[in-house]
């Protein structure tokens, strides 16, 4: 179960420097806005959902010319730097909010747009309903979430340190939705699949710390499995580590898998009687 208190509060404190660090973050964005191009039609009323700094926001804003903008996170840092970023681009509401309980009445939006965000959620049910109850017919949800095979290699080794020590039974890791799951509650909640794929996206670091202290920094440490201070944690910390730098390290450094699941969802229009 993924403590969201714990993820808002994390978010919160490093969004100052979150756009230092966000390196593949940033590349989700602008593969997110290859696939929105030709799909959106001018001037769209959007809503970015978990706008964290406004990064993909103020893209939006720059190639859309949106009729009306709107932004939300659950963590006020992050919704303040979206706010700062936005601040000379007229029509723009930013708000801390859930993306399980969106504070916008049915249909407000042609187009719902969501970056690395997601996978924070226990489950997709609540925010996929929300996405699509303030959609119109004929709008689009187009979304990028870590799925699947993101981190394997710190579950892994976080997974074999465990069994060494004989604590197999105490796996905390994350776990990331699938693409079938995301499929599912898209098709669950009213939209219409327009495109559903996953692309991998790998970081290197010098070694395992550093991996560790970049997730922190971006706010993810909750993806970390370890984070006891406890002379049974540092032992389990310090096998891991050795595994994961003996199984899956190289000339370049240790390699951060992140396996991205895009997705656009469709609000088809009624079908006229004839």
């Amino acid at each position: 179960m993924i403590d969201r208190r714990r993820v808002r509060e994390a978010f919160d404190r490093q969004a100052m420097e979150y756009d230092a660090h966000a390196a593949v973050q940033k590349r989700v964005v602008a593969r997110l806005l290859e696939l929105l191009a030709g799909r959106v039609g001018e001037a769209p009323r959007v809503l970015d959902v978990g706008s964290g700094t406004g990064e993909l926001a103020c893209q939006l804003a720059d190639r859309l010319h949106p009729g009306r903008l709107a932004c939300i996170d659950l963590a006020f840092g992050m919704a303040r730097q979206t706010r700062h970023k936005l601040a000379a681009t007229a029509g723009t509401l930013v708000a801390v909010a859930d993306a399980e309980q969106l504070p916008f009445h049915g249909g407000a939006f042609d187009l719902v747009v969501s970056a690395s965000t997601f996978q924070w959620l226990t489950t997709l049910e609540a925010a996929f309903a929300e996405a699509r109850r303030v959609l119109v017919p004929g709008g689009r949800f187009c979304f990028a979430l870590f799925g699947a095979g993101t981190f394997h290699e710190l579950k892994s080794a976080y997974r074999e340190a465990l069994a060494e020590v004989g604590r197999e039974s105490e796996d905390r890791t994350q776990r990331f939705f699938t693409a079938r799951e995301v499929r599912r509650a898209l098709e669950r909640n009213g939209f219409r699949v327009e495109l559903l794929g996953s692309e991998t996206e790998t970081e290197y670091h010098p070694d395992v710390p550093a991996f560790l202290r970049s997730l922190r920094r971006v706010g993810a440490g909750n993806a970390s499995p370890v984070r006891g201070r406890g002379l049974a944690e540092r032992r389990v910390m310090q096998v891991m580590m050795r595994r994961y730098a003996e199984e899956f390290g190289g000339p370049a450094g240790i390699p951060a898998s992140y396996a991205v699941i895009y997705g656009v969802g469709v609000i088809d229009r009624p079908t006229a009687a004839r």
